[in-house]
């Protein structure tokens, strides 16, 4: 999207096509897998601090991480493969600023039921996975939350989900509206609305959200605000 900004030639090859949505790809699926892993890492700060050096060690860590990237690899793999195996007969312009799977299934004259189905379950079973995984850490700490008698507690408890909450609703709403809607001619433009958050709002974002958590963050904020206004 940078390029296109700046330069006048906007074309792509047929492999770079390839290569761009394979990591494109691996990187939103892997977000999924990650945005649950930090939810059980918050229940288990919550609901076993005491225990949380323990479970939550260093190599569980990396292993959380390193499956997360396979997993957005291998779902990733599987969606490119099927995708340009098909035959594209009609306009090689993609109605996107980069190349992402709806916007390319629409350019072939191969038949794509299979296609769609394909990625519609591959999406839906990987969101539906990391969803319920953060709905059940988010009962758990809820309920966890309620059992605390001090309000300091519960206070100090919520700011701590607040951040991964706000990432979570925002890249899961956007992506679900991108990849399990019902596409017409007249949402392809809903649907770049759709990836710039979170393709490329939500990262920008998440700096800033996860960073909030910090007094002295918020104290700069704060003299910046004061200085500015």
């Amino acid at each position: 999207m940078l390029q296109n900004f700046i330069v006048s030639d906007k074309s792509i090859s047929f492999t770079s096509c390839m290569v761009q949505l394979l990591v494109y790809g691996t990187f939103v699926t892997s977000d999924c897998f990650l945005l649950a892993a930090m939810a059980v890492d918050r229940y288990v700060a919550i609901c076993n601090p005491l225990r949380y050096p323990i479970i939550m060690s260093r190599r569980l860590c990396i292993q959380l991480l390193a499956g997360s990237y396979v997993m957005g690899f291998l779902n990733a793999s599987a969606n490119v493969s099927f995708i340009f195996s098909l035959n594209f007969c009609k306009s090689n312009a993609i109605n996107h600023f980069f190349c992402d799977e709806p916007p390319i299934l629409a350019l072939t004259c191969s038949n794509i039921v299979f296609d769609i189905m394909l990625l519609t379950a591959l999406a839906g079973l990987n969101m539906t996975f990391t969803v319920l995984v953060v709905i059940f850490s988010y009962i758990k700490i809820l309920s966890a939350i309620l059992k605390m008698s001090s309000a300091t507690g519960r206070k100090k408890a919520f700011s701590t989900c607040a951040s991964h909450l706000t990432a979570v609703t925002i890249f899961y709403g956007t992506l679900s509206y991108m990849y399990l809607h019902r596409r017409t001619s007249e949402s392809q433009e809903q649907e770049k609305v759709a990836s710039v958050f979170y393709g490329v709002i939500i990262p920008m974002l998440n700096p800033l959200i996860y960073s909030l958590r910090n007094q002295d963050v918020r104290q700069a904020l704060k003299g910046i605000g004061k200085k500015c206004f």
